[in-house]
């Protein structure tokens, strides 16, 4: 199921961190603030190309919208490979570390 109030607040804080406005970016797409309002609150779903057009003005990915993880980060699986790690037990968790041990030295 697709989160859209999460998508709408990665879409705000994407905004905010490029010190745009509603309206800046309601103008790029010839679209109203409200609408931008809308679609940051998860009150109106968007459909993929706007979530397309959305990302490449805010310099993200789409993928960043939808799941929450950068790609493009060096170590965006680290939060979850410590999501896995939390249900493992001792003796997992260190057979885990030796062969990360070894792809390391590899």
């Amino acid at each position: 199921m697709i989160d859209y109030k999460l998508i709408g607040k990665r879409i705000k804080e994407s905004r905010k961190s490029m010190k745009l406005t509603q309206e800046n970016i309601s103008e790029i797409l010839k679209v109203s603030p409200e609408y931008i309002s809308r679609i940051e609150t998860g009150a109106t779903k968007l459909n993929l190309e706007m979530l397309v057009k959305i990302s490449n003005i805010l310099n993200i990915s789409p993928a960043y919208l939808l799941t929450g993880t950068n790609t493009k980060s060096n170590d965006y699986l680290t939060p979850e490979i410590n999501e896995l790690l939390k249900n493992c037990s001792p003796s997992k968790i260190k057979a885990v570390s030796k062969m990360i041990k070894i792809i390391v030295d590899l």
